[in-house]
């Protein structure tokens, strides 16, 4: 009986402890650092990935068929424009051309009697001695001869010009690669492989490539007037991540677009008096668009790269609410990139703790600190 007056109250008890454990927790609001953006004055330049490329390129392949009866030249060394790399057998070639000037000679004698016949009978004529047929006829023949004549002349030139391209000489100057053909092997002009191939090496040139999208609007900034025309100046960074010496000047960017990756190739022309870079090397070439007076900077880390250089990065609004943004990207300089749109001086976006920021959701922002600033200014006050 005791514990049955007791009973209502442990149920009443029991209900309350159940409707405070049902009440739904508030999840804390994310916490992330953001940088506030502002306007600088900023040298436009992009990092893009290049190949090297010779200014010239020449086969080396023969004009006539026979047998290589030497080699002139070392392997890997500089030759000069016109200077002799192969011999190829030139006994048949002489033999025609001694032919073509024995004909020619035979010719020329025949026309010297078609000419004093045709004379002859110009003179015949007016005396009425020869009737008109006959003078025509003699004219008809001289001038057959003279035709001869000119046929043999261009057969000599023919012969001598086979000869004369028995001897394989250097188109321009440059570095020559290895010998693809030896003494004694026998070579033709149709045939497909070059004897050897010289390359031009210096200047040189890089090719690299860019987006159509990062192009097209560079060229809108640069109509606009926001973007001011710069000095055009390409540097290179090595494959071992070392500094190339020269200075090279773009050139040109192709007028096509690749449709696969949607990239335009750069041409730059660099001087390479050391002979340093090689056709075919990679290389990253710094490429300087301009100059922007008034710049809008991201921190590195604020900024998302996906596939084909698509850029974004995440805002937090006046509400404290994450904005995602798309950004076109001029180029990155000391750490930070460069954006031409997608956000504005006094915007605020986030460079730590992006991964807990939803679209949409709200976050406490707090002011990021540069670690690389903060310790430029702390050596600063120590110089100090």
């Amino acid at each position: 009986m005791q514990l049955m007056k007791y009973l209502p109250a442990v149920a009443l008890l029991l209900a309350a402890c159940s409707a405070r454990q049902e009440v739904p927790t508030v999840p804390p609001v994310p916490e992330v650092a953001v940088a506030t953006l502002a306007l600088e004055r900023l040298p436009l330049h992009s990092d893009l990935a290049g190949r090297v490329a010779a200014v010239r390129v020449s086969e080396v392949r023969p004009q006539v068929d026979g047998v290589i009866v030497q080699r002139y030249f070392e392997e890997g060394a500089d030759v000069r424009a016109g200077q002799l790399l192969y011999r190829i057998d030139s006994a048949s070639y002489a033999a025609r051309q001694e032919q073509a000037s024995a004909e020619l000679a035979l010719e020329k004698a025949s026309l010297v009697n078609l000419r004093v016949i045709a004379e002859r009978y110009v003179r015949l004529l007016d005396s009425h001695t020869v009737t008109q047929q006959d003078h025509d006829l003699a004219q008809a023949n001289y001038q057959q001869g003279l035709a001869r004549v000119r046929a043999r002349a261009a057969s000599l030139r023919a012969a001598e010009i086979d000869l004369q391209r028995t001897e394989v000489r250097a188109a321009i100057a440059g570095r020559i690669g290895r010998a693809e053909a030896t003494e004694g092997a026998l070579v033709s002009r149709a045939q497909q492989e070059p004897l050897a191939r010289v390359q031009q090496l210096d200047p040189v040139y890089v090719d690299v490539v860019q987006s159509s999208q990062q192009m097209l609007a560079l060229q809108r900034a640069l109509r606009s007037g926001s973007i001011k025309p710069g000095a055009r100046a390409v540097t290179l960074a090595l494959e071992d991540g070392s500094q190339y010496a020269h200075a090279g000047e773009l050139q040109f960017a192709e007028m096509q677009v690749d449709q696969q990756t949607g990239m335009v190739t750069l041409r730059a022309r660099f001087p390479n008096p050391e002979r340093l870079l090689v056709p075919g090397m990679y290389v990253r070439a710094r490429v300087e668009h301009g100059i922007q007076p008034e710049a809008v900077m991201l921190p590195q880390q604020a900024v998302r790269l996906g596939e084909g250089e698509r850029a974004s990065a995440l805002v937090v609004n006046a509400k404290g609410e994450v904005e995602p943004r798309q950004l076109v990207l001029a180029g990155a300089h000391q750490g930070r990139w460069a954006a031409l749109s997608g956000v504005r001086a006094g915007e605020r976006v986030i460079v730590e703790g992006g991964m807990k920021a939803a679209p949409g959701g709200r976050v406490n922002a707090v002011e990021w600190r540069d670690p690389a600033r903060a310790a430029g200014a702390v050596q600063a006050g120590r110089e100090g």
